[in-house]
């Protein structure tokens, strides 16, 4: 009998899925990788170009351009297809053009007898991921989107700018909507233990103005970006790859992702990006933070934010 191997299927090979699979290769995570694309011509030269490039990784995976059956076998299935948002547009303002390309995708996934996890990347990623939810019928624990991942690396490499320190020595959450109304939980962002505001109190180096500049800095990153690039992928995907690393190793990783919320802050019957546990098994808890006055009162209204767009295409 074969030995089981883990499978990933991108669904999508635009910049997003194809920097995805790039950082997929170039570490190793998976041993198969199949594209899925509407422009098959488009998945089938990502894989050519992807196996060309396997000599000098760190391991052989097999790369090959698919269709929906190869969902049958996957592990984890990562859905980054759908419409961008135009200059003018938000990430909520696409969100009824991409439910519909979403509930077209994840019906075919499941009727390919897929009974993994999905990883949605899909904007506005808190409320597709919602939509994946209920279209697949799959556990809650087995959907989850990429929510404030990015944010949250962005927001420690800024806070490790700023204060000159690595920033994988920072512990702190962007929370909240993946979006204009997120918001940086400065309250348990700590810095070698010590907790930022108490490091902006005593140090006449730094202030509290200057964090919430780059709280601010993080939420329209994606903008300044997009103003040079065009658009932002690479952390995304660099982003997309720890997650599924995480699950595939088992690692009991907290990220912060779009999870469902079932009591836990407060809420109910919404995805939005809060500190998880990630492992085999998809996500196995959420993880609560303590968060102060103000941040409950903005996580408050970014939920309210999510619930009211969802009304354009959910009854809730």
């Amino acid at each position: 009998m074969a030995n089981k191997v883990n499978r990933v299927a991108v669904i999508g090979t635009g910049f997003v899925g194809s920097s995805y699979a790039y950082a997929l290769v170039n570490q190793a995570i998976t041993e198969e990788l199949v594209l899925i694309d509407m422009n098959s011509d488009k998945a089938e030269g990502e894989a050519m170009d992807l196996n060309h490039g396997k000599l000098y990784s760190p391991s052989p995976t097999k790369v090959w351009q698919g269709d929906y059956s190869d969902c049958k076998d996957a592990d984890i299935v990562c859905i980054t297809a759908g419409v961008s948002q135009s200059e003018e547009e938000t990430r909520l303002t696409v969100v009824e053009k991409n439910t519909r390309i979403v509930k077209n995708i994840v019906e075919k996934i499941m009727d390919s007898g897929f009974d993994g996890i999905f990883i949605i990347a899909t904007n506005p990623v808190d409320i597709i991921t919602y939509a994946t939810w209920k279209f697949s019928g799959l556990p809650k624990e087995r959907v989850i989107g990429s929510g404030t991942l990015l944010d949250t690396a962005r927001y420690l490499f800024m806070l490790g700018e700023y204060f000159n320190v690595d920033s994988r020595s920072i512990n702190g959450y962007i929370i909240g909507e993946h979006g204009d109304s997120q918001l940086a939980a400065f309250s348990t962002t700590t810095i070698g233990g010590k907790s930022v505001l108490d490091i902006v109190d005593t140090n006449s180096k730094y202030t509290l103005e200057d964090l919430e500049k780059i709280a601010v800095s993080v939420r329209d990153a994606a903008n300044h970006i997009a103003e040079r690039k065009g658009s932002t992928y690479y952390g995304i995907g660099i982003g997309l790859a720890k997650l599924t690393k995480a699950i595939f190793k088992n690692e009991n990783v907290i990220l912060p992702v779009s999870a469902y919320l079932d009591g836990e802050y407060g809420f109910n019957d919404i995805y939005i990006g809060v500190p998880a546990i990630i492992n085999r098994q998809g996500l196995r808890e959420i993880v609560e933070i303590d968060l102060n006055t103000d941040e409950k009162e903005k996580l408050s209204s970014s939920i309210h934010v999510l619930k009211g767009a969802m009304e354009q295409v959910f009854t809730t």
